[in-house]
């Protein structure tokens, strides 16, 4: 998935929760969610504030289908609350190659 694939899907899929999202539709929109929020960042801290308000439930949403992959719960996600080692553990997962095979998060089963 390109870039912009990945940024529109994420758009698209705005509150979607179920199904699956490649390491490339994930990686792609947090690195568009970074430098966006570190140009807006240097531009006034008020539109770096409003774009992270904007983007927090298609990055939750996409993290979750990003957790889907690799046969995890969307809950997974309150580790961020850990500091440190949550964070290490999350990225692990979400670096994680997804499962080739069908899982109990496939929207056909």
């Amino acid at each position: 998935m390109t870039f912009m694939e990945s940024v529109t899907t994420c758009f698209n899929k705005y509150l979607v929760f179920e199904g699956r999202a490649t390491r490339s539709e994930f990686w792609w929109f947090m690195l568009f969610g970074f430098v966006v929020n570190l140009v807006l960042a240097m531009i006034h801290p008020t539109l770096e504030t409003l774009f992270s308000l904007a983007i927090f439930l298609p990055s939750l949403a996409v993290g979750t289908r990003r957790l889907h992959d690799v046969d995890k719960s969307g809950w997974w996600q309150l580790l961020h609350i850990i500091p440190l080692i949550g964070t290490i553990v999350l990225i692990v997962f979400f670096a994680t190659d997804g499962d080739k095979y069908p899982n109990k998060y496939d929207r056909h089963i």
